[in-house]
């Protein structure tokens, strides 16, 4: 205690030492991202069914080979680490997010889509792992909850932003997607810019010449690999954990074909975007609370919580078509996807040693991805089973994800 109280005290300020302002830059950079994505995100299976005839097999698809190219590349990142800073991986991965967002403003077909896709997925994937181990260095373990709750929050409050303002554009421009698309492309270049203000130990450590010293020295180039934040091997609970938490991705398929089954169901282009807006803000609000309990509870217990946010939600999404019911869902589907992302990357973060804060975080996001890729595939493959609508395929998930429920919750692998 007495060693945090110091920290505060060196802020020179009475807020808590967690509350940093790294935490505030990454906040910043993540909260532009992600309303140039989330201004194009809702639109973008609309887009592809009613303007460029896409089925939605093929919105699954590329939503699926777009989730797979980010996870490879989040699985790659430690080792990208090894000879590219963090703070450099994750300009280039914003900037090529930005990339993508201009690609799909000009595409006239959907194969186009999938590119920009894939290469804004690709900016995403190289970023994301290097980001949150910029973003917990230096930070308690106590405290980790806390913070990618905070992050969260502001990154999906980006994410309610962009909703909004397509809602807007899309009244001042008469319903035209295209010129929506455009716009988004300026927070995405924002964003990247706004990446200069973060502060990496892994950047300024290369940047400084290195003092030449005997060979027989090994001491200080060990010393110099591990602070890379990718070195050593994980323990068995953290990778039995991970695979845990892959797993489950495998029901969890894309937002897009949930987006898709809304608007299938009657919901007409501005009432998509108002309720994925509205996810948002339910995934925002709940993003910072779940962190704080999963700080002080069992994350296991968290994480089942959010499980059974998702069970209900894909439920009921398959079983009614009330438009009053499903936005509520919609709110439900907010806290799982709260849950999901803040304590699962909380919870590994505490069981992994701090050199290994860029390595566990690739390994879980990029095993995840995979699995939401074929999630995608088979999700859509399966969509019109049935009654059609996605219903076969959402209560498939959704029983799935009660018995997650049901094994994470009697786990051993706490934090």
């Amino acid at each position: 205690m007495a060693k945090r109280g110091s920290e505060a005290a060196r802020t020179g300020s009475r807020r808590p030492a967690w509350l940093s302002r790294n935490l505030f830059a990454i906040s910043w950079v993540s909260l532009l991202q992600d309303a140039a994505s989330e201004m194009l995100y809702p639109l973008m299976p609309i887009f592809l069914n009613s303007v460029l005839g896409a089925p939605a097999a093929i919105v699954g698809a590329i939503e699926g080979a777009a989730e797979g190219a980010m996870s490879l590349t989040k699985l790659a990142s430690a080792w990208i680490n090894r000879w590219v800073p963090r703070k450099v991986m994750v300009a280039v991965g914003y900037g090529g997010a930005a990339l993508g967002k201009f690609i799909i403003a000009l595409a006239g077909a959907w194969p186009v889509v999938m590119i920009g896709r894939v290469v804004d997925r690709l900016g995403k994937g190289l970023r994301s792992a290097a980001r949150d181990a910029i973003l917990v260095q230096g930070v308690d373990s106590r405290d980790r909850g806390k913070v990618i709750g905070f992050h969260r929050t502001s990154d999906t409050l980006g994410a309610v932003i962009g909703p909004a303002l397509a809602l807007a554009l899309l009244s001042l421009f008469d319903g035209d997607l295209r010129s929506v698309l455009w716009i988004a492309v300026i927070p995405a270049v924002l964003s990247t810019a706004a990446v200069f203000f973060i502060k990496d130990n892994d950047f300024e450590n290369r940047r400084q010449p290195r003092p030449r010293k005997p060979r027989k020295i090994a001491a200080p180039a060990a010393a110099s690999k591990s602070s890379t934040g990718a070195q050593g091997t994980l323990a068995p609970k953290l990778k039995l954990l991970i695979w845990m938490l892959a797993i489950f991705s495998l029901a969890n398929f894309p937002d897009a074909l949930i987006l898709l089954h809304l608007s299938q169901e009657g919901f007409e282009v501005t009432e998509v975007v108002g309720l994925y807006l509205l996810f948002n803000i339910a995934y925002a609000s709940m993003s910072f609370p779940f962190g704080l309990l999963a700080d002080r509870m069992k994350p296991q217990h968290v994480y089942a919580l959010g499980l059974v946010c998702f069970s209900i939600a894909y439920g009921g999404f398959a079983l009614t078509s009330d438009k009053t019911f499903s936005a509520l869902l919609v709110i439900v589907y907010g806290g799982f996807a709260a849950a999901n992302d803040v304590v699962g990357k909380s919870w590994v973060s505490r069981i992994a040693r701090d050199n290994q804060q860029l390595l566990v975080q690739s390994r879980l996001q990029g095993l995840s991805g995979l699995g939401l890729l074929v999630a995608g595939i088979w999700a859509g493959l399966a969509w019109n089973l049935g009654d059609g609508l996605g219903t076969t395929p959402l209560l498939i998930s959704a029983a799935f994800g009660l018995v997650a429920a049901a094994v994470v919750s009697r786990t051993k692998l706490g934090g």
